[in-house]
């Protein structure tokens, strides 16, 4: 019987093979974690190294010699960009049908825009999304359709637009870096080449609803997917051109737009809010061998005013009187 005993307990190569499967499993997450701190150190180390060496002095006096009307037509700019962006719920309502009117639904996108730059998306584009819209009765699988179709939308455009921007004007490298335009040219192509997958997926699966790791997604008609192609890169085009103008055209359009896109994604790696500092570290490290520090944190400080700033103090403005009112309104319903 012995034998017999020790041969049940004998593991079979069958079930060793799901043991490893579970190992791997369990490495991988750690793995991206590590992977996530040393970004975050690095880019942490580089924000402690420059602000160290900068003269800011040099950058409010930069700040103060930007022309008014040259900061209020970026404000102007910005105003246009946050209309916009607005519009990507507008898409979300058509898709869902809701019947929330359309300056509501506008008002709903710009306070979540404006607390989701400034705090980062969980707090803006996804808590205040789940709460303005639940008090003004629309159901919570609708809000996560408009959430979605609205984050697709932003990131769809972003990557036709980094896209062109890398493939047709890839950035001038700093001369200490070393490394020629080549990588940023198969990105640009590797990026626009998804957009266009996008667009042939609305083509031939569009009003269709694809099943993917338990997730049901609809596609959009291919007329929805341009309509959502051609607002996201508008936006971003114009949050680039924002830059660009504050920094007087020292650096070409093109340049400015693919720096604040790669500036961009890595906020949103590093889920720094307003992805304070990261902004500044990606274009002093990009673009000091063509400006000098203080000109260029000088117009990033007034597009952080105009972008960033201007808008929460609308928002929160706005988002006081949505709440006054949702009270006021249930305290009449009570009545």
């Amino acid at each position: 019987m012995a034998p017999a005993a020790s041969a049940r307990a004998a593991p079979s190569p069958a079930k060793a093979a799901p043991a490893t499967g579970l190992a791997a499993r369990a490495w991988w997450p750690w793995a991206k974690r590590v992977a996530l701190w040393v970004f975050l150190c690095g880019v942490a180390w580089l924000i402690v190294r420059q602000a160290r060496t900068i003269e800011w002095d040099e950058v409010l006096d930069a700040l103060r010699a930007l022309p008014v009307a040259l900061v209020a037509g970026a404000a102007l700019m910005a105003a246009c960009s946050f209309a916009l962006y607005t519009t990507f719920d507008l898409l979300g309502r058509h898709l869902t049908g809701h019947r929330l009117r359309a300056p509501t639904v506008m008002g709903v996108a710009f306070i979540s825009y404006a607390f989701n730059l400034n705090f980062g998306s969980l707090v803006g584009g996804v808590a205040f999304r789940y709460r303005l819209y639940s008090r003004l009765g629309l159901r919570a699988s609708d809000i996560t359709r408009v959430l979605g179709f609205s984050m697709l939308t932003n990131w769809i455009g972003y990557l036709v637009v980094a896209g062109l921007a890398f493939a047709l004007s890839p950035l001038a490298l700093p001369p200490e870096w070393r490394i020629d335009s080549g990588g940023l040219r198969i990105l640009g192509r590797v990026l626009v080449a998804v957009g266009i997958a996008y667009l042939a997926l609305c083509a031939f699966a569009g009003g269709r609803s694809l099943s993917v790791r338990g997730h049901v997604l609809e596609v959009p008609s291919l007329r929805m997917g341009l309509v959502q192609m051609g607002l996201s890169m508008a936006n971003w085009s114009l949050m680039g051109a924002i830059v660009w103008l504050l920094l007087q055209g020292r650096v070409d359009y093109p340049q400015v737009l693919a720096v604040l896109l790669v500036a961009a994604v890595a906020g949103v790696i590093t889920h720094v809010p307003a992805g304070l500092g990261v902004l500044e570290a990606v274009f002093v490290a990009l673009l000091s061998h063509q400006v000098a520090q203080g000109p260029l944190l000088g117009a990033l400080l007034a597009y952080r005013a105009v972008y960033y700033l201007l808008p929460l103090v609308v928002a929160v403005l706005l988002y006081g009187v949505t709440e006054y009112r949702a009270r006021h309104a249930r305290h009449r319903a009570k009545t």
